[in-house]
Protein backbone atom coordinates (compact mmCIF):
# COMPACT_ATOMS: atom_id res chain seq x y z
CA UNK A 1 0.00 0.00 0.00
CA UNK A 2 1.37 3.37 -1.02
CA UNK A 3 0.66 6.34 1.21
CA UNK A 4 0.92 9.85 -0.09
CA UNK A 5 0.88 12.97 2.07
CA UNK A 6 0.11 16.18 0.20
CA UNK A 7 0.43 18.42 3.27
CA UNK A 8 0.47 17.82 7.02
CA UNK A 9 -3.25 18.79 7.09
CA UNK A 10 -4.33 16.07 4.68
CA UNK A 11 -5.35 12.56 5.56
CA UNK A 12 -3.13 10.00 3.79
CA UNK A 13 -4.53 8.81 0.49
CA UNK A 14 -4.08 5.31 -0.82
CA UNK A 15 -4.21 3.90 -4.31
CA UNK A 16 -7.42 2.08 -3.36
CA UNK A 17 -9.23 5.19 -2.13
CA UNK A 18 -12.24 4.75 -4.44
CA UNK A 19 -11.75 8.04 -6.32
CA UNK A 20 -11.79 6.17 -9.63
CA UNK A 21 -15.33 4.90 -8.94
CA UNK A 22 -16.85 8.35 -8.35
CA UNK A 23 -19.87 9.18 -10.53
CA UNK A 24 -21.54 11.88 -8.44
CA UNK A 25 -20.49 14.91 -6.39
CA UNK A 26 -22.66 16.05 -3.46
CA UNK A 27 -22.11 19.60 -2.20
CA UNK A 28 -23.11 21.50 0.90
CA UNK A 29 -23.63 25.23 0.27
CA UNK A 30 -22.69 27.49 3.20
CA UNK A 31 -18.98 27.10 3.91
CA UNK A 32 -18.40 25.02 0.75
CA UNK A 33 -19.92 26.81 -2.25
CA UNK A 34 -19.85 30.07 -0.26
CA UNK A 35 -17.53 31.43 2.40
CA UNK A 36 -20.23 30.81 5.00
CA UNK A 37 -21.24 34.42 5.41
CA UNK A 38 -24.86 35.41 4.80
CA UNK A 39 -25.51 39.05 3.96
CA UNK A 40 -28.72 40.26 5.61
CA UNK A 41 -30.37 43.45 4.33
CA UNK A 42 -32.42 45.81 6.50
CA UNK A 43 -35.63 44.34 5.05
CA UNK A 44 -34.52 40.81 5.99
CA UNK A 45 -33.47 39.82 2.48
CA UNK A 46 -30.44 37.55 2.35
CA UNK A 47 -27.68 37.07 -0.20
CA UNK A 48 -24.77 34.68 -0.76
CA UNK A 49 -21.73 35.07 -3.02
CA UNK A 50 -20.67 32.16 -5.25
CA UNK A 51 -17.27 31.84 -6.95
CA UNK A 52 -17.28 31.49 -10.76
CA UNK A 53 -14.38 29.01 -10.63
CA UNK A 54 -16.57 26.68 -8.60
CA UNK A 55 -19.34 27.00 -11.16
CA UNK A 56 -17.00 26.06 -13.98
CA UNK A 57 -15.60 23.21 -11.89
CA UNK A 58 -19.12 21.87 -11.46
CA UNK A 59 -19.58 21.97 -15.23
CA UNK A 60 -16.29 20.08 -15.70
CA UNK A 61 -17.37 17.41 -13.22
CA UNK A 62 -20.70 16.97 -14.98
CA UNK A 63 -18.98 16.70 -18.34
CA UNK A 64 -16.37 14.15 -17.26
CA UNK A 65 -17.75 12.20 -14.30
CA UNK A 66 -21.50 12.59 -13.77
CA UNK A 67 -24.15 14.18 -11.60
CA UNK A 68 -23.78 17.05 -9.11
CA UNK A 69 -26.18 17.21 -6.16
CA UNK A 70 -26.71 20.03 -3.66
CA UNK A 71 -27.89 19.20 -0.14
CA UNK A 72 -28.18 22.13 2.25
CA UNK A 73 -29.75 22.73 5.61
CA UNK A 74 -30.89 26.10 4.28
CA UNK A 75 -33.70 26.72 1.82
CA UNK A 76 -33.44 30.02 0.01
CA UNK A 77 -33.87 31.59 -3.37
CA UNK A 78 -30.17 32.37 -3.89
CA UNK A 79 -29.27 28.67 -3.71
CA UNK A 80 -32.10 27.69 -6.04
CA UNK A 81 -31.12 30.44 -8.48
CA UNK A 82 -27.46 29.38 -8.54
CA UNK A 83 -28.43 25.72 -9.03
CA UNK A 84 -30.71 26.65 -11.95
CA UNK A 85 -27.97 28.76 -13.47
CA UNK A 86 -25.62 25.75 -13.36
CA UNK A 87 -28.27 23.36 -14.72
CA UNK A 88 -28.44 21.34 -11.50
CA UNK A 89 -31.71 19.52 -10.89
CA UNK A 90 -30.90 17.30 -7.89
CA UNK A 91 -31.38 19.50 -4.82
CA UNK A 92 -32.43 19.00 -1.23
CA UNK A 93 -32.84 22.37 0.47
CA UNK A 94 -33.86 22.82 4.10
CA UNK A 95 -32.57 19.30 4.78
CA UNK A 96 -32.99 17.98 8.31
CA UNK A 97 -31.16 14.70 7.55
CA UNK A 98 -28.58 15.08 4.81
CA UNK A 99 -27.64 11.40 4.69
CA UNK A 100 -31.27 10.29 4.32
CA UNK A 101 -31.75 12.85 1.56
CA UNK A 102 -28.61 11.67 -0.23
CA UNK A 103 -29.74 8.04 0.02
CA UNK A 104 -33.07 9.00 -1.58
CA UNK A 105 -31.38 10.94 -4.40
CA UNK A 106 -28.81 8.18 -4.96
CA UNK A 107 -31.60 5.62 -5.29
CA UNK A 108 -33.37 7.83 -7.84
CA UNK A 109 -30.12 8.13 -9.83
CA UNK A 110 -29.26 4.44 -9.52
CA UNK A 111 -26.07 5.16 -7.58
CA UNK A 112 -24.44 3.47 -4.61
CA UNK A 113 -23.05 5.69 -1.84
CA UNK A 114 -19.52 4.48 -2.57
CA UNK A 115 -19.85 6.05 -6.05
CA UNK A 116 -20.42 9.48 -4.50
CA UNK A 117 -17.90 12.10 -3.42
CA UNK A 118 -19.23 14.65 -0.95
CA UNK A 119 -17.90 17.98 0.28
CA UNK A 120 -18.95 19.49 3.60
CA UNK A 121 -17.55 21.79 6.25
CA UNK A 122 -19.36 21.33 9.57
CA UNK A 123 -20.90 18.80 11.97
CA UNK A 124 -24.26 18.40 10.12
CA UNK A 125 -22.25 17.06 7.16
CA UNK A 126 -20.40 14.34 9.11
CA UNK A 127 -22.89 11.44 8.77
CA UNK A 128 -23.04 12.01 5.01
CA UNK A 129 -19.26 12.41 4.65
CA UNK A 130 -18.63 9.20 6.59
CA UNK A 131 -21.07 7.22 4.41
CA UNK A 132 -19.86 8.17 0.91
CA UNK A 133 -16.99 6.76 -1.12
CA UNK A 134 -14.87 9.91 -1.06
CA UNK A 135 -15.14 12.69 1.56
CA UNK A 136 -13.73 16.14 0.84
CA UNK A 137 -13.36 19.16 3.13
CA UNK A 138 -12.54 22.76 2.28
CA UNK A 139 -9.63 24.34 4.18
CA UNK A 140 -12.07 26.23 6.43
CA UNK A 141 -13.91 23.09 7.60
CA UNK A 142 -14.12 22.33 11.31
CA UNK A 143 -11.54 19.90 12.71
CA UNK A 144 -13.84 16.87 12.87
CA UNK A 145 -14.75 17.25 9.20
CA UNK A 146 -11.12 17.63 8.15
CA UNK A 147 -10.28 14.47 10.11
CA UNK A 148 -13.01 12.56 8.24
CA UNK A 149 -11.90 13.76 4.80
CA UNK A 150 -9.79 11.88 2.26
CA UNK A 151 -8.89 15.21 0.67
CA UNK A 152 -8.68 18.73 2.13
CA UNK A 153 -8.49 21.61 -0.31
CA UNK A 154 -5.96 24.40 0.04
CA UNK A 155 -8.72 26.90 -0.72
CA UNK A 156 -11.57 27.80 1.60
CA UNK A 157 -15.25 27.49 0.78
CA UNK A 158 -16.45 30.26 -1.52
CA UNK A 159 -12.91 30.84 -2.77
CA UNK A 160 -12.59 28.12 -5.41
CA UNK A 161 -12.54 25.09 -3.08
CA UNK A 162 -15.12 23.22 -5.16
CA UNK A 163 -13.07 23.76 -8.33
CA UNK A 164 -9.96 22.49 -6.53
CA UNK A 165 -11.87 19.40 -5.35
CA UNK A 166 -13.13 18.73 -8.88
CA UNK A 167 -9.62 19.04 -10.34
CA UNK A 168 -8.39 16.62 -7.68
CA UNK A 169 -11.10 14.07 -8.54
CA UNK A 170 -10.46 14.45 -12.27
CA UNK A 171 -6.74 13.88 -11.72
CA UNK A 172 -7.35 10.86 -9.49
CA UNK A 173 -9.66 9.31 -12.09
CA UNK A 174 -7.18 9.93 -14.90
CA UNK A 175 -9.50 12.29 -16.79
CA UNK A 176 -7.87 15.64 -16.07
CA UNK A 177 -5.28 15.73 -18.85
CA UNK A 178 -7.65 14.71 -21.66
CA UNK A 179 -10.33 17.14 -20.49
CA UNK A 180 -7.78 19.94 -20.19
CA UNK A 181 -6.43 19.29 -23.69
CA UNK A 182 -9.96 19.16 -25.10
CA UNK A 183 -10.80 22.55 -23.58
CA UNK A 184 -7.52 24.15 -24.61
CA UNK A 185 -7.85 23.00 -28.23
CA UNK A 186 -11.41 24.15 -28.87
CA UNK A 187 -13.32 27.35 -28.13
CA UNK A 188 -15.76 27.19 -25.24
CA UNK A 189 -19.28 27.93 -26.41
CA UNK A 190 -21.86 29.02 -23.86
CA UNK A 191 -20.04 27.65 -20.80
CA UNK A 192 -21.83 28.54 -17.58
CA UNK A 193 -19.79 29.36 -14.52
Amino acid sequence: MILRHATPDRRPETVSDHATAIRCLCLDVDGVMTDGRVLVAADGGRARAFHVHDGYGIQLFRQALGEVVIISGKACGSIESRARELGLTQLSLGSKDKLADLRRIAAQLGLRLDEIAAMGDDWPDLPLLRAVGYAIAPANAVREVRESARFITQRSGGDGAVREAVEHLLQRTGRWQALREQHLSSPLHGATS
